[in-house]
């Protein structure tokens, strides 16, 4: 089955502990299992797309507890340099939680003749899994890659793939590591 890999949200300001240290330490924890994945995929001949918050300052996501950080234009809205990227690897600004919202990789995953997404990056409870379920959504099957994905707390990861470990959307949605997908 062609795959393609998403690589949600791991941008500078995400990665960078004086701007996010909650999430910093946790992104940059599995950015060598996401490095692997891409560089499988890359072997595979599977696309790479990095999509990435690109928010406008008074974005109303801000008015809750996120703070305002990946500002489009800005340094921070840009993929981090701990990641490695090639040419021909996509880069796909989002302006809400989910890679498809408002964007166009439907139709591009469709014109790469992509059957499954493996989706990986930051956050597992939010913006990873609403990119894997709006994919079910969109007639794909995915993954969420659980060894290159992360949360604020090993716990939130933990519980959120749990829930979908046997879920009724198996095997339109799973959760598998970058070894077991690699192997296949």
């Amino acid at each position: 089955m062609k795959s393609a890999v998403l690589v949600i949200d791991m941008v500078k300001d995400n990665l960078n502990t004086e701007h996010h240290a909650g999430v910093a330490a946790q992104g940059q924890a599995i950015v060598p299992a996401v490095n692997r994945l891409t560089a499988g995929a890359r072997q595979r001949d599977w696309p790479v797309v990095f999509s990435t918050d690109s928010f406008l300052p008074g974005d109303p996501l801000f008015g809750g507890r996120m703070q305002e950080h990946s500002l489009r234009g800005t340094e921070g809205a840009e993929v981090s340099e701990l990641l490695h990227q090639e040419e021909g690897d996509v880069w796909l600004p989002k302006r809400r939680m989910s890679a498809f919202f408002k964007t166009d990789l439907d139709q591009s995953l469709r014109l790469w003749q992509v059957e499954r997404v493996l989706v990986a990056g930051l956050m597992t409870p939010y913006c990873v899994l609403i990119t894997a379920l709006d994919a079910v959504c969109h007639d794909f099957h995915a993954v969420i890659v659980e060894d290159a994905s992360t949360a604020p707390k090993d716990s939130m990861h933990a519980a959120c793939l749990d829930l979908y470990r046997k879920s009724p959307l198996r095997p339109l949605l799973e959760v598998k590591t970058v070894d077991e997908l690699l192997a296949e």
